[in-house]
């Protein structure tokens, strides 16, 4: 009864990530229109940023779970691009203290503006008790990713 338990919920598990991939790539493709050459992990790191900064480069790669390399390499494009501003740490002087700039807050803006558009245009047909059962869904999301039992 378990292993049928197990199968069941391992083919769900490989609908939903198919549907959170597909509707990924959806939303950066939606997005990529109007906000330039912002890649997604770039993106990424200038909404962490914006949602914990200031912050170090040490403290954004932990956050995001990459190498610290590669966060430099992301906040310096991000740097170049006006979208963060950097500063010296005060309790550490070989470090930097990395905050999103005026622009950068617009880049997510419009970012973020184009992504919803277009879930809403997608939404805006269906019943209302898809709508509950979506809002349900991103609630339970955000507390998987969260790491809280639900």
């Amino acid at each position: 009864m378990t292993q049928t338990l197990d199968i069941a919920l391992t083919d769900s598990a490989a609908r939903l990530r198919l549907a959170i991939v597909r509707t990924s790539r959806r939303l950066r493709q939606e997005a990529a229109g109007a906000v330039g050459e912002l890649t997604p992990t770039s993106a990424s790191a200038l909404a962490t940023v914006e949602r914990h900064g200031p912050l170090t480069p040490s403290e954004l790669a932990k956050i995001e779970r990459v190498q610290r390399p590669t966060a430099t390499r992301t906040l310096r494009h991000l740097h170049e691009a006006g979208l963060i501003d950097r500063a010296p740490d005060p309790a550490d002087g070989r470090s930097a203290l990395l905050s999103i700039s005026a622009a950068g807050r617009e880049r997510l803006r419009k970012l973020r503006g184009r992504k919803n558009a277009y879930l809403a245009r997608r939404m805006r047909g269906l019943p209302a008790e898809d709508l509950e059962a979506l809002e349900r869904a991103a609630a339970i999301l955000e507390g998987m990713l969260e790491g809280e039992r639900r």
